[in-house]
């Protein structure tokens, strides 16, 4: 759940924060999946983590017209900045292709499901990424798409300070065209969906910040 920014005393808070990075594989449906179907890279994610304890102690840094809407939620995720990104493609060409690329996420909702010390959550979001894309059998490509994410994720916390968690994301792009900046003739003929499997070890420590 995330709280409307608004004008606050500044003040020096010490917030939990979750620095989570882990393997990746991505699968380019499509001309690209049939040439290759697993491309790899890694996900990573940063947040503050403000659970109940820490709502609990740290009222005063809530203006007062959101106390007690925050007293009736488990744990609030934010991220520090836009700017961070949510996967790296780093796949080396093995057979035929290759591909490096980035993917940011602006804007996401999650929606938990269960809390710790197992955590569902189902979430979506706004994404953008660049890839580039070598091949001997594909045109080469540069992959410049906004796209909308939807997907699972399940977290286990094994300590206070160390948590594992699995998940899967399903983007959909704007289609394009395979070796051009273009619509394809057809959906099927370009780079329009695209899954994420991921395993991701998060590492906890407190950060001290202003608020």
């Amino acid at each position: 759940m995330l709280l409307p920014a608004v004008a606050v005393a500044d003040q020096k808070v010490t917030v939990p924060l979750d620095v989570g990075v882990g393997p990746a594989a991505f699968l380019f449906f499509g001309p690209v999946f049939d040439d290759q179907p697993i491309h790899t890279g890694l996900k990573l994610s940063v947040d503050a983590v403000l659970d109940k304890e820490w709502l609990r102690k740290n009222q005063r840094v809530i203006p007062n017209r959101y106390r007690k809407q925050a007293r009736k939620v488990e744990e609030i995720r934010i991220s520090p900045s836009i700017f961070i990104p949510d996967s790296f493609i780093i796949s080396p060409k093995y057979r035929d292709t290759g591909m490096y690329g980035v993917t940011f996420k602006p804007l996401a909702l999650g929606l938990p499901l269960s809390s710790s010390p197992v955590r569902f959550t189902v979430g979506a979001g706004l994404v953008l990424t660049y890839a580039y894309m070598f091949s001997d059998t594909l045109p080469d490509t540069h992959f410049l798409r906004p796209g909308v994410d939807v997907g699972a994720d399940l977290e286990f916390q094994l300590s206070k300070s160390f948590l594992v968690s699995v998940g899967w994301e399903s983007t959909f792009y704007v289609p394009q065209e395979l070796g051009g900046l273009g619509l394809p003739d057809s959906v099927g003929d370009g780079i329009f969906h695209v899954g994420q499997a991921y395993l991701q070890f998060h590492f906890r420590f407190p950060y001290t910040t202003r608020m």
